[in-house]
C-alpha cells in the first residue's frame, strides 16, 4: 500500500496534469515558464522525485503539444527548452526513446525548413538534435536517415545568424565523426553549402571538411574526382591549397604519460593540421594528374608555394613525401613552375629534388627546410594560363 505521503504527492501531479489538460496558451506558456526555471539541469532521478514517478507522463503531453503545434509557433521556444530538460537529463534514456517514438527527431528537421519561424526557434530545435546526436552512433544514423543532413547543411547556407550557423556547423560535424555509414553523406553536404551567398556559412563548411579530411580514403579521392566538373570546384581547390600553409605552431604534443613522468618513453602524435597538410599535398597530386585544367587553376592558386612549404615542414614526414611527390608532377609539367623552383632551391638542391623527388627530403638540413617553409615562390596567373 501507498504511504500518505506518496498518495499526496500522486494527487499534486494529477491536479498539475489537469491544470496543463484544461490551460490555454498563456496558461501552458507560464506553466512552462515555470517548469524551465525549476527544473533546468535535472537529472532523471531528480525529475521523477518532482512528478512522483510520473515524469514522463508530462513529457507525452509536451510531445503531444509540439506535434499539434510546431507549425504555427505557439510558444514553440518555450516547448523546445522543456522537451530539452527532459533529453538532457542524466540517465534519462528512456525520455529519449519516448521522444523518438513520437517522430521527434522529424518533427525538429520539419521546423528547420519552415521559412516563417523565428531563428532562435530553429536554434533550439538544432540543440535538440545534437542531443540526439550525442546519444551515439545509431542515433546520428537515425537523424542522417531522416534527411537531416540535407535540412542542417540548407539552414547553415540560409541562416541569417552567425550563431545558429555555428550551432548547425557543430552537429554536422558531430554527425560526420563516429558514423561511418553516413560519412560520405555529410562531406557531400557540406560540399552543398560551398556556393551560397553566405561567406559565413562558406567558412564554417570549409573548416568541417578540413577536419574530416585527415588522411583521404580512396572512396574520399574519387568523391573529389568527381566534384571537380561541378560548380563547388573552385573553392574545393582554393580550400586544399589552403591546407598546406597551416599556421606555424609547435608541432607536437606530449601524451599525458610523458607528462606525469618524464622518464617514460612516449611517441608524441603530429598536429591535426599536418595530417591535414599531408591529405591535401596527396589530393593535389591526384587532381593535378587527372586534369591539365585543374592543375593550371591550381598554380594560380599558389600551389607550388603551399608544396614547398609542406616539403620544409621537418616535424611530420608525411607531409614532405607526398608534397614532394605532387610537386614533381608540376616541376615536370610545366617549365615555369621549373624554372621558378629552381631559381628558389639553388642548383644543388633541385638536382637532388630532381633526382630523388622521394627521399630528398630526408636529408634536408634545418636551413634548408626554413628557406622552403619561407619560400616567396610567387607564379604569375596569366603566364601560368599560357603554360
Amino acid at each position: 500500500m501507498t504511504s500518505v505521503k506518496e498518495q499526496e504527492a500522486i494527487r499534486k501531479l494529477m491536479v498539475f496534469l489537469q491544470e496543463w489538460d484544461s490551460a490555454h496558451k498563456v496558461a501552458r506558456s507560464r506553466i512552462l515558464d515555470n517548469f524551465i526555471k525549476s527544473n533546468d539541469g535535472k537529472t532523471e532521478p531528480e525529475l521523477e522525485l518532482e512528478f512522483s514517478q510520473g515524469a514522463s507522463l508530462f513529457l507525452a503531453r509536451l510531445t503531444a503539444w509540439l506535434r499539434m503545434t510546431y507549425t504555427y509557433s505557439t510558444c514553440l521556444n518555450r516547448l523546445l527548452k522543456s522537451v530539452g530538460i527532459f533529453l538532457s537529463a542524466a540517465s534519462g534514456r528512456r525520455y529519449l526513446t519516448e521522444f523518438l517514438e513520437i517522430g521527434g527527431v522529424s518533427i525538429l528537421l520539419e521546423i528547420l525548413g519552415l521559412n516563417h519561424l523565428k531563428e532562435e526557434d530553429k536554434r533550439e530545435s538544432v540543440k535538440l538534435l545534437h542531443l540526439v546526436a550525442d546519444a551515439g552512433r545509431k542515433y546520428k544514423e537515425l537523424i542522417c536517415e531522416s534527411y537531416g543532413v540535407r535540412s542542417l547543411a540548407k539552414f547553415l547556407a540560409t541562416s541569417k545568424s552567425a550563431e545558429a550557423q555555428e550551432d548547425a556547423q557543430v552537429l554536422l560535424d558531430s554527425l560526420g565523426r563516429g558514423n561511418p555509414k553516413y560519412q560520405n553523406q555529410v562531406y557531400k553536404g557540406l560540399i552543398a553549402v560551398l556556393p551560397c551567398a553566405s561567406p559565413r556559412a562558406q567558412q564554417l563548411a570549409l573548416q568541417t571538411l578540413r577536419v574530416m579530411q585527415g588522411l583521404p580514403s580512396p572512396p574520399a579521392i574519387q568523391l573529389l574526382k568527381a566534384l571537380m566538373a561541378h560548380e563547388v570546384r573552385p573553392a574545393l581547390l582554393k580550400g586544399l591549397v589552403a591546407l598546406l600553409t597551416p599556421p606555424r605552431k609547435k608541432a607536437f604534443t606530449f601524451c599525458n604519460k610523458t607528462a606525469k613522468d618524464p622518464t617514460a618513453l612516449c611517441l608524441r602524435e603530429p598536429m591535426l593540421v599536418y595530417i591535414q597538410q599531408a591529405a591535401a599535398a596527396k589530393v593535389i597530386g591526384v587532381l593535378a594528374k587527372e586534369s591539365a585544367e585543374v592543375a593550371e587553376e591550381l598554380i594560380q592558386l599558389e600551389v607550388v608555394h603551399g608544396l614547398m612549404v609542406a616539403v620544409g615542414n621537418l616535424d611530420y614526414v608525411a607531409s614532405q613525401r607526398h608534397a614532394s611527390i605532387s610537386l614533381e608532377y608540376f616541376v615536370h609539367t610545366f617549365p615555369i613552375v621549373e624554372e621558378c623552383v629552381k631559381k628558389a632551391l639553388g642548383h644543388t638542391l633541385f638536382q637532388r629534388f630532381m633526382d630523388s623527388p622521394e627521399t630528398w627530403y630526408t636529408k634536408l638540413d634545418p636551413v634548408q627546410a626554413e628557406e622552403l617553409a619561407s619560400n616567396t615562390v610567387d607564379i604569375p596567373r596569366d603566364i601560368a594560363r599560357m603554360q
